[in-house]
């Protein structure tokens, strides 16, 4: 009998099986977000992609394809769902291309959309398409324009000098996440700091608000920490140091006034004003050599703690407050003009880092709390102050409130609270980015006015040449009969603004536009937006832990203060997906050669394939290393689930019991794991049940039909594809998700154990009989074991049935 079903089954074959359903769901609509109130909604969003000439790899698939396991969930739930895709467009990367080739931006971006487009769509991933938004697009970018004018009105645009990290060869300001090295992450080459006029915002306004609304979010503690650090709120006192030769004093802003008798020195960042006033004639020539040393590097290789000390004395004294003794002044570069006062006090007996300076240049150092060895290291604990005048006695609670009242009361000083948050540079020197809606005066340069929404887009003109002018000017610079407009409101003759918004623009609002991103009268729809906000899931990599989520933060909170949208937050829950490496466990990229297309995976195995074994590779959040020999070690069970359920002799009739066990264990497990997000769990499950049902070689009509419902998510074509053989005309999209009964799913036990390199770690109950993949799968999900996995890749699996599991490792290789 069985080798007679076998023959009769019909080959799998992938290639026709998902081309044939991409078409109709395409033709179909059959993802189309309903938008029926009568359905509770559900907003899933992936963190939208550049779209680099290089199209996708399998590690960008990762994500996306756990949000359309959920988003495909959803609807079969019953939930409205909004499942958009949609394109980060503007860029440095296109406006170098254009530089290098001549090709302009706009066509470059069409093309790699075109690519990403098509490898989306050959994975099957559920998006509403019709809601597809590019940010370079000029029906986009006049909203965000919008929104700028928004933020001007509000008073939350500004102008302003600011030193900035500039890269002449890329002709543009970077921000210090895009300098590595003191050379620019895009391209390699050099980067200076020096002060130029930029467009700011605000965002140091919202600093509490965006610090304090974290505690709501759902979303990984790691991420909210990131967050936090980089907020930086700190409580202190600014305290003014009067400085020989300057008509203003030294202002330094310190959580620890209580220290102040102990200070022995003072050190201003290399670009705060007062650098050239205090330098004297013996020490200008060193001190200027020093500031243009430090201009060449990023404040975070100036601040790694690890780091070689170094700095220069001014040659002048200022008095220490406290108790009137002189403090020389030095000038390093640890010490950044964009923090605090840009001048910090050196305490070397109670901070680490002023204890190293101290010891690296012979300054003294003076113990002011008992219970530290200065000699050993600076003391960071509490105790009794000591040489510390009328704070004698005290511990650090009152003789900080004592020193900042004292302050005050001399006015030398008062109560602070200081960020690390800056306010945002907002500028760009360059020509792929949206255009400011501002008009200036061409003689002094000031802004006349701000444009108002009538009047929008500013589009971008075309340019003779994308190379940057080196001046600190964009391309569109040279454009003259662009930049100089006769304004019918003021009737003067003014120059639009030449500076472009940075690439965070586009992002920072975009999955508000897709609410309603055919509106050509407003952004959005506030019913709509009502609706639907905010996202339920967000789903992208780490790398966009502050940058990019805390900006949108900001802006959203900008917009909720003016009514125009209705919840303070935009991402309600967050999940970062781990990076997937190279089969060598390295970190894929071109120049190891270890990088995988997705498009020949595919090719090979099947769409499904490759999004079941991305699933199944571990949990979500963790990185792991690709084998394309599990791609096709889940391609043999979808292969033997169609072999078995395509087979009109292996459907019907009543089930074996124990297949109708395993499959009420598999729904329900399922049905968990997918609200979890344990993906790989779930489709463990699912191979534990095609197990026994391959053993029984017969499963019922009913049981099938159960079975593929539960596979559609992870596998669509292939479900899609049995449930038609199993006698039904419509998608399955929207069929009412299995249930399950729980007499059925109750399961007999036994311990296991896992062990890592010989010994045991964990001790799991699982179901009896579970096989070698699904308790592999549990134990990658198990806490303890996840910990003592970082940092190390797994290069063997060692399966004893219903004993134990022995996972042998290596350390993993770094980044």
């Amino acid at each position: 009998m069985g080798s007679e079903r076998g023959a009769r089954a019909p080959r799998y074959d992938p290639a026709s099986i998902e081309g044939k359903w991409q078409e109709r769901w395409e033709r179909d609509k059959t993802f189309r977000t309903e938008n029926d109130p009568a359905k509770p909604k559900y907003y899933v969003l992936d963190m939208f992609p550049y779209p680099s000439g290089a199209g996708l790899h399998v590690g960008h698939p990762e994500g996306y394809t756990a949000t359309d396991i959920v988003a495909r969930h959803k609807r079969m739930r019953g939930f409205d769902v909004l499942h958009p895709m949609g394109w980060d467009s503007f860029g440095l990367p296109a406006e170098n291309h254009a530089i290098r080739t001549g090709t302009h931006p706009a066509e470059t971006t069409r093309r790699n959309i075109r690519t990403f487009k098509r490898q989306l769509k050959s994975l099957g991933f559920s998006y509403d398409w019709d809601r597809e938004i590019a940010t370079s697009h000029v029906g986009y970018y006049r909203w965000t324009q919008w929104i700028f004018i928004k933020l001007y009105e509000k008073g939350l645009a500004f102008e302003t000098e600011a030193p900035v990290n500039w890269c002449p060869a890329l002709g543009t300001v970077l921000a210090n996440e895009e300098v590595e090295g003191g050379r620019s992450a895009e391209g390699g080459h050099p980067v200076v700091r020096r002060p130029m006029r930029q467009w700011a915002l605000r965002i140091t306004e919202y600093a509490d608000r965006l610090l304090e609304d974290l505690d709501g979010l759902d979303w990984p503690a790691g991420v909210k920490e990131l967050q936090r650090n980089w907020i930086g709120r700190s409580t202190g006192a600014e305290i003014a140091f009067a400085a020989e030769g300057a008509r203003e004093p030294i202002r330094v802003f310190s959580t620890r006034p209580d220290t102040l008798f102990g200070a022995t020195y003072l050190v201003l960042a290399p670009e705060h004003p007062l650098v050239p006033v205090l330098a004297t004639e013996g020490a200008r020539r060193e001190v200027d050599a020093y500031v243009e040393r430090a201009a060449r590097k990023s404040d975070r290789e100036r601040t790694e703690d690890a780091r070689e000390k170094t700095g220069v004395p001014t040659g002048a004294f200022a008095a220490n407050p406290a108790n009137g003794r002189p403090l020389p002044v030095w000038v390093a570069d640890y010490v950044l003009a964009s923090y605090g006062t840009g001048a910090v006090m050196g305490v070397p007996s109670c901070d680490q880092r002023d204890w190293e300076f101290a010891r690296a240049f012979g300054l003294p150092v003076v113990d002011v709390i008992r219970g530290g060895d200065s000699s050993r290291g600076a003391f960071l604990g509490d105790g009794p102050h000591v040489n510390s005048g009328f704070l004698d006695g005290m511990l650090s609670g009152e003789a900080i409130e004592a020193m900042t009242g004292w302050l005050a009361e001399k006015g030398l000083g008062a109560a602070r609270v200081n960020y690390k948050l800056r306010d945002w540079l907002f500028s760009r020197q360059r020509y792929w980015g949206e255009p400011f809606p501002i008009l200036k005066d061409p003689e002094t340069g000031r802004v006349v006015r701000c444009l108002g929404p009538e009047e929008l887009p500013v589009v971008l003109p075309p340019v003779g040449s994308y190379e940057p002018s080196g001046t600190g000017e964009s391309p569109l610079a040279a454009v003259e009969d662009w930049v100089l407009v006769d304004d019918p409101v003021t009737g003067r003759r003014l120059r639009r603004e030449t500076h472009t918004m940075p690439q965070w623009a586009g992002s920072c609002w975009y999955y508000l536009r897709f609410l309603d991103p055919h509106d050509e009268e407003r952004p959005w729809d506030p019913a709509l937006e009502r609706r639907w906000m905010p996202v339920d899931l967000y789903v992208g990599g780490v790398e966009h832990a502050v940058l990019h989520l805390l900006y949108a933060r900001f802006w959203h909170k900008v917009l909720f203060d003016l009514g125009l949208v209705s919840t303070p937050e935009p991402f309600a829950k967050l999940v970062n997906q781990g990076m997937i490496l190279g089969e060598d466990g390295e970190k894929m990229s071109k120049s190891r050669g270890n990088v995988v297309n997705p498009d020949d995976v595919v090719a090979r195995h099947g769409a499904d394939a490759l999004r079941l074994y991305e699933m199944f590779m571990g949990p979500l959040t963790k990185t792991k290393p690709w084998q394309t020999k599990g791609v096709k070690g889940v391609a043999g069970f979808l292969a033997r689930t169609f072999a078995l359920l395509a087979s009109p002799g292996a459907v019907g009739g009543d089930d074996d019991p124990d297949v109708a066990r395993a499959l009420h264990r598999c729904v329900r497990k399922v049905t968990e794991d997918v609200e979890a997000l344990r993906f790989n769990t779930a489709i463990a499950a699912m191979m534990s049940f095609m197990g026994a049902a391959s053993k029984a070689g017969r499963v019922s009509k009913e049981t099938a039909e159960t079975f593929v419902l539960v596979l559609a998510p992870f596998a669509p074509h292939l479900a899609e594809e049995l449930w038609e053989r199993l006698g039904h005309r419509e998608s399955l999209a929207r069929e009412p998700w299995p249930e399950w009964d729980e007499g059925l799913a109750r399961e007999e036990t036994v311990v296991m154990a896992v062990q890592i390199d010989g010994r045991v770690r964990a001790k799991l109950r699982v179901p009896a009989g579970l096989g070698r993949e699904e308790f592999l799968a549990l134990a990658r999900e198990d806490a303890g074991v996840r910990r003592r996995l970082e940092g190390r890749t797994v290069v063997k699996e060692v399966f004893v049935p219903g004993r134990a599991a022995n996972l042998l490792t290596r350390p993993a290789m770094p980044d």
